[in-house]
């Protein structure tokens, strides 16, 4: 998921305005007052020490961020310095504006972040990296030649694959210079919440259906009060959006085929699947449905059951559409899902019995594993399904290759069930005529928003469903419909999402009972949590790595040369950014370093950069 990191020390108006001003000047010598200073430091046995390289014309260099990430900013600001950059600012105010900025190709390098959000190392590498990926800039056939192994070998063979794609992707060509890997956090009003049951997940987005108030009379009446920074959300149709404007929100509005535990394992709990199975030779994947979802709509304001069963259909029809690079404008997920085949239903019993699993047993007997009636009949019409008496959908997914890790990608919110009825309904236009100014789209926030243009045409198969928004908060209701009577209805019937950009400001809000949970703390905000009577901070290893990025799509100096980029890269004192947060970050390598430890290690090197240096004025 594609992301910028927040971090605590908010700038003031004043400040704010200065810093813009100063973006472009080539003199700016300002320091934040919490910038790490220069430490000695010796990393896996190498020597680093504080030692600069000034060559006597200082290599210009824009860096784009947004002015949330004062801390990374300055501190990358000065270890570049140091190292004979002179060092331009082009601070943003929010992610749309930073995002317009990297669009338009206004940076040399960007203080990106991405979150591994489906557990899986492909995930880590194929979006960002790939040529023809949705947020990839690359073209480098070494390193698509690369993904492309690892995505088709296990996790104990895949291991040295993505070593060697680290040293092609930074070390041999330096497209990005990591810079850490967060902690994944969020504080509780342990006063009003159950803190058990509010989970954090290595990679999944926060379960609303869990939660439940400690006066368990609230959960009917009182809305759980969540908070989020974005308040622009890019679509709420799952296939055309992958960030953390929606992420949450769409992960708590459609159900998926499968889900990942809290420590990135695949399971059925909570899903639309009973049970799932994985045929001989890791090519075919077969899932039992449940019978006991229906979509909810909006009607007068409130939630209600559409009457319409979530089933074979609707799944065939989603994954379709997510694996189809055209069948929405602007699709931001297809690349997670290329690998999809086929995808179709199964209605021959016999079917089942005749294809193995790879331990030898049959399909059918892997189905029916935990299954209080065993399978007596498969029904085509999603209406005849009825669990209780044996009748089940089953669907088959095919992968176009040996592709295991296409199970991380079906938990990915872009692989949410949407209604096949609904959405053919919406999206009437012509795609390649799409006309942004007139044709609405299902998903579209407009359509959500209070005031003239709200018209929420949207079909909820998970447990909540939006019902309206305003720049202040998103408000969303109990799908009624949503496995009623089992463990996994959810527990609270009404939400409340506030937009709080400032992060100070979402703590405040968190330490006054405004707001009852607090996803992503700051690092240097964790003692703040830990010192409030009536919190408690919640906090585990992340997959979010923080990254620059090199612009290689424009004729910028920068990007078209590796010397000049290997002289960022080892620019880099991963041990100083450590030092500012206290510990509170780890080591990266890449975005694949949460996932797979390849033993690859970023140590700063004066010697590296002054010689990166010497053969980039060389081959002037």
């Amino acid at each position: 998921m594609r992301q910028t990191f927040k971090f605590t020390k908010t700038l003031t108006v004043l400040l704010l305005a200065l810093l813009l001003v100063l973006a472009g000047c080539s003199s700016v010598t300002t320091k934040s007052d919490t910038a790490a200073p220069a430490a000695e430091t010796k990393t896996e046995g190498e020597e680093t020490t504080a030692e600069t390289t000034t060559p006597s014309a200082p290599v210009d260099i824009e860096l784009l961020a947004q002015t949330s990430q004062e801390s990374d900013v300055n501190i990358i600001r000065d270890q570049l310095t140091k190292n004979g950059f002179n060092v331009k600012l082009n601070l943003q105010p929010d992610y749309g504006s930073f995002k317009a900025q990297e669009d338009a190709g206004n940076y040399d390098i960007a203080l990106s972040g991405w979150t591994t959000v489906t557990g899986n190392p492909d995930y880590a590498v194929r979006s960002l990296f790939k040529t023809g990926g949705d947020y990839s800039i690359m073209s480098d056939p070494e390193i698509d030649e690369l993904i492309d192994k690892a995505a088709a070998q296990s996790p104990e063979d895949y291991v040295d694959t993505y070593k060697q794609l680290e040293q092609k992707l930074v070390f041999d060509n330096a497209y990005i210079a990591p810079l850490y890997i967060s902690y994944k956090s969020q504080a509780i009003n342990k006063d009003i919440l159950k803190p058990d049951s509010v989970r954090l997940s290595k990679s999944r987005a926060l379960a609303w259906e869990d939660i439940e108030f400690n006066d368990a009379s609230k959960n009917a009446k009182d809305p759980l009060v969540l908070t989020q920074t974005t308040s622009t959300l890019t679509s709420l149709d799952p296939i055309k959006g992958n960030d953390g404007s929606i992420n949450t929100l769409n992960t708590n509005m459609y159900v998926r085929l499968i889900n990942l535990t809290d420590d990135d394992k695949i399971t059925s709990d909570g899903s639309l699947s009973r049970n799932f199975t994985i045929a001989d030779g890791n090519s075919e994947y077969y899932f039992i449905l449940r019978d006991d979802i229906n979509f909810a709509k909006v009607e007068d304001g409130k939630a209600v059951d559409t009457g319409e069963r979530v089933g074979a259909d609707d799944v065939i029809f989603a994954l379709d559409r997510a694996k189809n690079k055209d069948s929405v404008p602007d699709h931001r997920t297809y690349s997670l899902h290329e690998h999809i085949k086929t995808v179709e239903e199964v209605t021959d019993l016999s079917a089942l019995d005749s294809v193995k699993t790879s331990d030898g047993g049959t399909v059918r007997e892997a189905l029916e594993k935990g299954l209080d009636a065993p399978i007596s009949e498969l029904v085509a019409d999603k209406k005849q399904a009825d669990n209780a008496a044996g009748k089940y959908q089953v669907v088959k997914l095919t992968t176009t290759e040996p592709f295991p890790q296409v199970l991380n990608y079906l938990g990915h919110q872009s692989a949410g069930i949407v209604s096949k009825k609904q959405v053919e309904s919406i999206n009437t236009y012509d795609v390649a005529k799409f006309d942004v100014t007139k044709d609405i789209p299902y998903g579209d926030q407009n359509t959500v928003t209070e005031g003239a243009s709200y018209d929420n045409t949207l079909y909820a198969s998970g447990p909540y469903i939006l019902i309206t928004k305003n720049d202040y908060e998103a408000k969303f209701a109990k799908n009624p419909a949503y496995q009623p009577g089992t463990e996994n209805e959810p527990n609270i019937s009404n939400i409340s999402v506030r937009f709080i950009a400032d992060a100070d400001s979402g703590l405040a809000a968190l330490r006054s009972g405004e707001i009852y949970s607090y996803y992503s703390v700051p690092e240097t905000k964790y003692s703040v949590v830990e010192g409030d009577a009536k919190l408690q901070l919640q906090k585990i290893p992340s997959n979010g790595v923080s990254y620059l990025l090199f612009n290689t799509a424009d004729n910028r100096p920068v990007g078209t040369s590796a010397d000049l980029r290997k002289a960022v890269l080892y620019s880099i004192n991963q041990d100083e950014i450590l030092q500012f947060y206290e510990g509170n970050k780890l080591k990266a390598a890449s975005t694949v370093s949460p996932l797979v430890d390849t033993g690859n290690v970023l140590t700063a090197d004066p010697a590296k950069v002054k010689e990166s240096l010497a053969a980039y004025e060389a081959s002037k």
